[in-house]
């Protein structure tokens, strides 16, 4: 959610004048909800002279059973903490079951912060 601001009422239900305008470093931005679809990354520019690669969709995930990694398709989410809508709309966040298959994984990557879905299997 983008940041919106102090907010223009005091506790006393007074009014608060803003002193100055928002800073580039105060902006936020939209949340990148990874879609179950055909692969599709965007790049973007971050502080400090780097960059931040976002998954838009992906359908692939780096699955850890143990010691060893593979890589499984990504077939259905399953279950979404940060969001029950996520589910229906098959969207993958960090701490999202999603059914590879491997069998049912947990993500552990922030696919719209690094690009890529990590996952670890379940029992």
């Amino acid at each position: 959610m983008k940041f919106q601001g102090r907010s223009t009422r005091k506790r006393t239900g007074g009014r608060r004048r803003h002193s100055r305008n928002k800073r580039k470093y105060e902006l936020g931005d939209e949340p990148t909800e990874t879609e179950l679809d055909e692969p599709s990354l965007k790049t973007i520019d971050a502080r400090g002279n780097t960059t931040k690669v976002r998954a838009l969709s992906t359908d692939v995930a780096s699955v850890a059973d143990g010691g060893e990694v593979v890589e499984a398709d990504i077939e259905n989410v399953v279950e979404n903490p940060a969001n029950p809508n996520y589910i229906r709309r098959n969207i993958i966040t960090k701490g999202a079951v999603i059914e590879t298959s491997q069998g049912e994984a947990r993500v552990t990557s922030r696919p719209g912060q690094d690009g890529q879905v990590n996952a670890v299997l379940l029992e």
